[in-house]
């Protein structure tokens, strides 16, 4: 595959609003990951979710007693419904780590792409992890500012302004309408 594979990282009902860890624009990037997909700009997608890790080690081992209500309730680990509804197109993979990386299967397609478009949330988490893993590996990686979303918009745009002094040359920032034009 030499296409540009849509990754939409962990889109969950933890996320929105109203959920525990409510992201400051869930819904918007949901909306932008779907005109995304539907443009058919990408040629692919893969779907991430974050889940506890069953048997975690140091610090993880820490969140998961922290998180432990949330971590057990099936339904803010569960998909958007809006994101669920692509899983019958598009692969979904579970991960206990930030980065989506860290899923052998989405590393191989993440390398064989022509380009990493990336959007989801937690954009100053899950995100930037997996943005930073992308350039590390040397992936042309697009990062799409309005198909993301943060804890609150002051992180959101702390990370905007970080991946910023990464681009051009790392990453290229974008909104959606601009790639589904293909700028």
């Amino acid at each position: 595959m030499k296409g540009d594979l849509l990754l939409i990282i962990d889109m969950q009902n933890v996320y929105a609003k109203g959920g525990e860890w409510e992201c400051c624009d869930t819904e918007g990037a949901a909306q932008n990951i779907l005109r995304a997909v539907d443009s058919g700009a990408a040629e692919s997608a893969i779907i991430t979710k974050f889940i506890a890790d069953p048997n975690p080690r140091g610090v993880w081992k820490d969140y998961n007693e922290k998180y432990k209500k949330i971590n057990d309730d099936k339904n803010a680990n569960e998909l958007l419904p809006q994101i669920a509804a692509l899983a019958s197109r598009f692969p979904v993979y579970q991960k206990s780590k930030y980065s989506s990386l860290s899923i052998p299967q989405v590393r191989e397609a993440c390398l064989a792409a022509g380009r990493v478009v990336v959007s989801g949330v937690v954009d100053d988490c899950c995100v930037l992890a997996t943005v930073f893993e992308l350039i590390d590996a040397g992936v042309y990686t697009v990062y799409l500012t309005d198909a993301t979303s943060g804890l609150d918009k002051e992180k959101a745009a702390a990370t905007e302004l970080t991946l910023s002094g990464l681009a051009p040359l790392h990453v290229k920032l974008m909104t959606t309408k601009d790639f589904i034009e293909g700028k």
